[in-house]
């Protein structure tokens, strides 16, 4: 092939090639084309699922509503999965009317943090202002104090979500109270600080002022988000590891004071009377705690003997849970249960075991230690403390709070799964 044969070949080549880029451009341009037209008419409309998020039509786990009114709306504990509560599956406690009514939703750009009493300088902030503060993040468990109260068992609550759901575990977001105290400057003298909510009824707590210092915080995001409004939108106080009820939600007003002020839900729960007439005043930290997830009372039956994972969440308001044991024999033998990472202060833990079910019957349980040695107790122990015997909690229809027993689960032939607290 001569020279002047092979030059034109190398032209129609090319020209080819550039053609089909032409073409492939053209195709490409069209498809963009279509691509934009396509997307002309996306919005930010928030009733448009798709633009926030949704989970699959399979999955039907719900919290469940107990009560008149908001009343408690519980976390679903038997579809647990790790540590971390999804917003919308956190748990709610509400009384309508009376303490913790949601107000009408609040305008962040309107919302201000007062902050006055024994302080230097009194401040009032706006919600922009505090997330100029430095922030942190820091998972911690929140739980009622009427948590697994004795009382429900009048009621019929006898299911993992009925019994302990008004507890949940989340990835709070904020600035620490000690932050905007040092800005305000503290004056001598100042021990407490009273906390108030922008509810119907000002809902207010007492704080010691050590704690505030310490790991409380006023957080503005749950989980990677803004609190949802039933959890205390725009503004909520966390204080780690206490009470559930000194959390409190749509915070508006910080009182720094010489004492605690016994305010009117405080004159309500505290203190909390014995048979015996003694009163514990403000019992405000919550003791080691555990619970199995599965197999559990209202949680997926067993299908039949052979091996299951045995599988839980344990908490202590006192620290770190250092150990989990776990019982198949109503408490007669003990395993150590395998804690999963993180394990965190004020957290909750994901722990879990082997079992071969023999297909008998069987009683489950669980108990943890935190970081001081402090144990779980048994419903036995937990009376000795209270002076009274066992069957005098099924009957009481006295409050009891910071109710910590070991919570065992009976496994019956069949794979059901029941309470069996009181056997």
């Amino acid at each position: 092939m001569n020279t002047k044969e092979r030059g034109r070949r190398r032209f129609l080549q090319e020209g080819a090639a550039l053609a089909g880029l032409a073409v492939a451009g053209t195709r490409s341009a069209k498809g963009q084309e279509a691509w934009s037209e396509r997307f002309q008419g996306s919005s930010s409309d928030p009733k448009d699922p798709s633009l926030y998020g949704e989970r699959s039509r399979f999955v039907t786990s719900l919290r469940k509503r107990m009560g008149a009114g908001d009343g408690f709306i519980l976390t679903p504990l038997q579809d647990s999965a790790g540590i971390i509560t999804p917003n919308s599956l956190h748990y709610v406690s509400s009384r309508d009317p009376g303490p913790y009514t949601p107000p009408t939703e609040i305008d962040p750009e309107k919302h201000r943090l007062l902050v006055h009493g024994m302080v230097d300088r009194p401040l009032i902030f706006t919600m922009e202002e505090l997330k100029r503060f430095p922030s942190v993040s820091r998972i911690h468990f929140i739980e009622c104090v009427a948590n697994t109260i004795p009382t429900q068992n009048r009621f019929g609550w006898e299911t993992v979500q009925e019994r302990h759901g008004k507890m949940s575990c989340a990835l709070w977001t904020g600035v620490p109270l000690s932050v905007v105290l040092q800005e305000a400057g503290l004056k001598n003298g100042a021990s407490w600080l009273v906390a108030e909510s922008a509810d119907a009824v000002k809902h207010a707590m007492s704080i010691p002022i050590e704690k505030a210092l310490d790991d409380a915080m006023l957080a503005y995001g749950q989980n990677g988000e803004p609190v949802r409004p039933q959890n205390g939108f725009p503004l909520r106080l966390v204080v780690p590891g206490w009470e559930g009820v000194r959390h409190v939600k749509w915070l508006r007003r910080i009182k720094v004071v010489d004492k605690p002020y016994l305010t009117q839900v405080e004159s309500g729960i505290n203190p909390r009377l014995r048979p015996d007439g003694k009163a514990l005043w403000y019992n405000l930290e919550m003791g080691p705690k555990s619970v199995l997830t599965f197999p559990a009372a209202g949680g997926r039956p067993l299908a039949g003997r052979g091996y299951y994972q045995i599988t839980g969440l344990a908490w202590s308001g006192g620290g770190v849970v250092r150990r989990v044991e776990i019982s198949t024999d109503g408490g007669r033998s003990w395993k150590d249960a395998k804690l999963e990472d993180p394990v965190l202060r004020m957290a909750h833990t994901r722990f879990y075991l082997d079992w071969n079910w023999n297909g008998e019957e069987a009683v489950l349980q669980s108990r943890c230690t935190d970081e001081r040695g402090t144990v779980q107790p048994s419903l036995a122990q937990f009376s000795e403390i209270w002076g009274v015997k066992p069957d005098y909690f099924q009957t009481t229809s006295n409050t009891v709070t910071h109710f910590n027993p070991i919570q065992p689960w009976k496994v019956t032939r069949d794979g059901s799964v029941h309470n069996a607290i009181w056997l």
